[in-house]
């Protein structure tokens, strides 16, 4: 019989409910609201289910992998065909943005677990070190402050090492990276100190790729919502594809919806972004709130994933809040790597030409995105100067910085079209 988990707890809407989900916020806690996202999954396993029927096409089960440090893991859901092929290709990775988790992405798992099975390959998704569900090991960095290249090559090296090594740890080869936001800035990073280890790279709403300033801000990780899909601008036929290739018109236009925004920024919004700059991050503040804490997560959960069902973004809360109320770790890397003003100290145009020739390159936007596609358009125009033609640029339609949620059929799609392409 399968084992039952409690039910997630609602939205916190009052100040005696905050307590409560304050004071059960734990690694068990943490655990179970991951696994009520997971549960979803109809191939999931969890650890009290020991007989896997191999009869199904896929299995998928979560872990800590051990990393050669002591005390270093990173949490890991394996998404793994039951009959694998010696002619696979390479597993896809899912790698998730700042301060988030492997959680988020529930909606994409089906899709790419049919990819594998289909192939006789393997999905994985990691919680980076540092967040998550991962090892909340201490975040230090021993350059000086205007030694910008060291204290960006000290940052990015607490991710793409421990990804390194987990990659040792698990066996594999080659992978492809699908990376969100900061997740698939440290993809590129990692792309470009271990090219061998990189079969294709597809980087959803990529941070850190474009010269400052920008319009980019990292605040709206906590301020941000989701798109209207009911405004007349953002409705599209059912009967067409909406994820297009990016043209000079789509990317104007986002630009100059980007400015409108910048123009309307809250106070609140401002804040967030004065903190950032001084050292601090988002969730260092929602934590030295105390028992407001979840209040301020619950109004987040509500408005940015608005396009959820009411269960799934209740669990969706509860999860956010088990990881954004953990221990701080690896969120402090920011500062080193953005700027004020929320552009990269080492922008990813100046070194994406530096990858293999032949390596495969994705860049994904929504059309409601608040990371800037002029990013992506150089890009493509310095890989074809060094002779790598195999860059594309593909316009979510109705979705914004969270595409693989806001939009996540056309997303989950674009996933497997990419994955199979050659």
């Amino acid at each position: 019989m399968e084992s039952q988990l409690p039910p997630a707890r609602e939205i916190p809407a009052a100040f005696s409910a905050s307590v409560r989900s304050w004071w059960h916020v734990g690694e068990k806690e943490s655990a179970i609201s991951e696994e009520r996202l997971l549960r979803r999954l109809p191939f999931f396993r969890s650890a009290s289910q020991s007989q896997t029927n191999l009869s199904e096409p896929v299995i998928a089960t979560s872990s800590r992998v051990q990393l050669t440090p002591a005390n270093h893991y990173l949490n890991t859901l394996s998404i793994s065909s039951t009959t694998p092929s010696p002619a696979a290709p390479p597993p896809a990775v899912i790698l998730h943005g700042y301060g988030a988790g492997l959680g988020f992405f529930f909606h994409n798992f089906p899709p790419l677990a049919d990819w594998a099975a289909r192939h006789g390959s393997s999905v994985f998704a990691l919680d980076w070190l540092g967040m998550g569900r991962s090892a909340r090991v201490p975040f230090t960095i021993k350059a000086k402050k205007n030694n910008v290249e060291n204290r960006v090559a000290e940052a990015e090296s607490f991710f793409i090492d421990s990804l390194e090594d987990w990659r040792s740890k698990m066996g594999l080869s080659q992978m492809t990276l699908i990376g969100h936001s900061l997740g698939a800035y440290f993809s590129v990073a990692y792309a470009l100190k271990y090219p061998d280890r990189v079969h294709k790279l597809i980087l959803l709403s990529p941070a850190g790729v474009p010269h400052g300033p920008n319009y980019e801000e990292p605040s709206r990780e906590l301020t941000d919502q989701a798109p209207d899909a009911s405004s007349e601008s953002t409705v599209v036929s059912k009967e067409h594809s909406t994820f297009q290739k990016a043209t000079n018109g789509r990317v104007k236009n986002i630009r100059q919806e980007q400015k409108e925004n910048k123009t309307r920024e809250s106070k609140t919004r401002r804040l967030f972004t004065y903190l950032w700059e001084e050292g601090w991050s988002p969730f260092q503040l929602v934590r030295s709130t105390f028992v407001w804490g979840p209040m301020l997560i619950g109004k987040y959960s509500s408005r940015r994933f608005s396009g959820l069902t009411p269960e799934e973004t209740r669990d969706m809360h509860d999860y956010i809040m088990n990881i954004t109320l953990a221990k701080g770790s690896g969120e402090y890397c920011i500062s080193h790597i953005l700027e004020p003003g929320a552009h990269a100290r080492l922008p990813i145009v100046d070194r994406i030409s530096a990858l293999p020739k032949d390596m495969q390159i994705t860049f994904v936007y929504g059309d409601h995105d608040w990371m800037d596609p002029v990013g992506g358009q150089e890009s493509l125009k310095r890989l074809k100067g060094v002779g790598n033609n195999n860059g594309r640029m593909y316009i979510i339609t109705n979705a914004g910085h969270h595409v693989y949620l806001d939009n996540k059929d056309e997303v989950n799609a674009l996933l497997v079209k990419e994955l199979e392409r050659r």
